[in-house]
């Protein structure tokens, strides 16, 4: 029997559902991501916002490691999602050789369009599913997110790790 499921499957095969439930909703999120007024943005343009969203005044590397992604990735990344009016740059006030980034309004307007037009999409499949099946879906998923938040070592995330495992890959 699995702890996961009450029933005899491996952790593989859990994973593997998970995954396959993932690009689902990977397929789910992208029709709301389409209909969503401010028009489409690319998912790395995403998962950064998502990042200066949760962390305001983040700096470039600290954004670099949230995202897994080199300094100069980051770097040119900010500089589309600036030119697109989506995020503002401005000195650090305990650095001058950092950088803060902030969400513009229009970036926040956009995140928050993304959110209403997917959770509208995810509802969608939601009415399609059996009550029972959906506080199942519940449970799980909270149980999955509190699981995923910790760090490696199972500890809670202290403010040393405050970005690790918050981003997720298709924003």
């Amino acid at each position: 029997m699995s702890r996961f499921t009450g029933q005899p499957r491996r952790r593989e095969q859990v994973a593997e559902a998970v995954s396959a439930a993932s690009e689902l909703l990977e397929v789910v999120w992208g029709r709301g991501q389409e209909a969503a007024p401010s028009g489409p943005v690319p998912p790395s343009q995403l998962r950064a916002l998502l990042v200066i969203e949760t962390h305001e005044g983040v700096n470039l590397r600290t954004l670099g490691e949230a995202l897994g992604s080199r300094p100069s990735s980051v770097s040119r990344l900010c500089d589309r999602m600036e030119a697109m009016g989506l995020v503002t740059r401005s000195q650090s006030r305990a650095s001058r050789r950092e950088v803060e980034l902030r969400l513009s309004p229009r970036g926040q307007q956009a995140l928050d369009e993304y959110r209403v037009f997917r959770t509208r999409e995810v509802a969608l499949v939601l009415e399609r599913m059996e009550p029972s099946d959906v506080l199942m879906l519940a449970a799980g998923l909270d149980a999955f997110r509190a699981a995923a938040s910790r760090g490696p070592g199972g500890a809670a995330e202290t403010a040393e790790t405050p970005l690790r495992g918050h981003v997720a890959d298709s924003a």
